[in-house]
């Protein structure tokens, strides 16, 4: 056989001159749970993964950052007290989320600050938005979004994160930030976020679940792909910096359509059921969870996607070494 593919695969040196995709701490984004308390909470259904107070939190982040992973997303578990059918508190300038960004800022300049901007943590109806008559108001919700983002920008933040799926939201917070002298803000938006139901540990970890019907009025329906070209041409016309799709594993199809159609830098999530199953796989000794780990997050980089949101971001550091 003149042909023998094997060939480039015949030691570990010779594999590397050609190896297709890499993967580094420098592709992640550790999304990290807060509260009000000092103590921190483990979350049941995401082994690993606890709700941190403010001393945690900076724990964890310098952990993060020692082992090389440099970005980190917020998303804040609060008090039913402070919810609201407006959401109100998530524009508090003094609210958790400016509190620890500010905190953050000051001992990590370095560190790049992610927020999430949506109103299902602050809503008593657990929607993304504002409620009436059983119905997701959208026009509504973004005036209440603007304020949230631009809130967080005076905390602090290096990129927004808008993950709610109203329409025209991206560019009414642009607009908002540029306004505001905000211009080196950047906007990623979740640009293809899908009505998924992989995303139950992230719920309870927030309990934030939906008090009533689901969340398909704004979210993508699963079956659909096309729809993601529409979603990406309104973002990048309205100013997106970065584009978001999300769930990350069972919609590597959907990354890789959007790499494809964007020049825009691609961000994936990898959420809190695809981290549940892996963890439940492994603590059972079905499957060796650093291979199988690094696979799931080299298939999506794989895909198309440029970062990745994932709650394995500082193991994943470690066993990549």
């Amino acid at each position: 056989m003149r042909q023998r593919p094997r060939r480039n695969r015949k030691n570990a040196p010779i594999r590397a001159f050609h190896r297709e995709t890499t993967l580094g701490p420098q592709h992640f984004v550790y999304p990290l749970f807060v509260h009000e308390q000092t103590e921190k909470h483990p979350i049941s259904s995401m082994p690993g993964c606890f709700r941190l107070g403010l001393d945690d939190l900076k724990h964890e982040v310098q952990g993060a950052l020692s082992d090389g992973v440099n970005a980190v997303v917020l998303f804040p578990a609060i008090d039913d007290s402070l919810k609201s059918s407006t959401g109100t508190e998530a524009h508090n300038p003094d609210g958790l989320i400016p509190r620890c960004l500010r905190a953050l800022r000051a001992e990590f300049p370095e560190l790049v600050l992610c927020t999430d901007v949506a109103l299902d943590p602050y809503s008593c109806d657990g929607h993304d938005g504002i409620v009436s008559e059983g119905r997701i108001l959208n026009d509504e919700t973004v005036a209440v979004l603007v304020k949230q983002a631009l809130a967080q920008a005076e905390a602090g933040a290096d990129i927004i994160a808008p993950s709610d799926m109203m329409d025209g939201r991206v560019g009414a917070i642009r607009d908002a930030l540029d306004e505001a002298g905000h211009a080196e803000v950047s906007v990623l938006s979740y640009t293809a976020k899908y009505a998924s139901a992989f995303y139950g540990p992230f719920r309870d970890a927030l309990e934030s679940a939906p008090k009533f019907g689901d969340k398909k009025t704004y979210q993508m329906d699963p079956g659909n792909v096309r729809e993601t070209l529409r979603e990406i041409e309104l973002d990048e016309a309205e100013g997106a910096d970065i584009l978001m799709v999300k769930p990350a594993g069972p919609y590597l199809d959907v990354i890789r359509n959007m790499r494809e159609a964007t020049a825009l830098p691609v961000a994936a999530y990898q959420v809190s059921g695809e981290y549940a199953m892996l963890k439940a796989a492994a603590a059972n000794g079905w499957l060796d969870e650093p291979q199988v780990v690094l696979e799931s997050l080299t298939a999506i980089r794989r895909a198309g996607a440029d970062i990745i949101f994932t709650y394995y971001a500082r193991q994943a550091a470690r066993w990549l070494g």
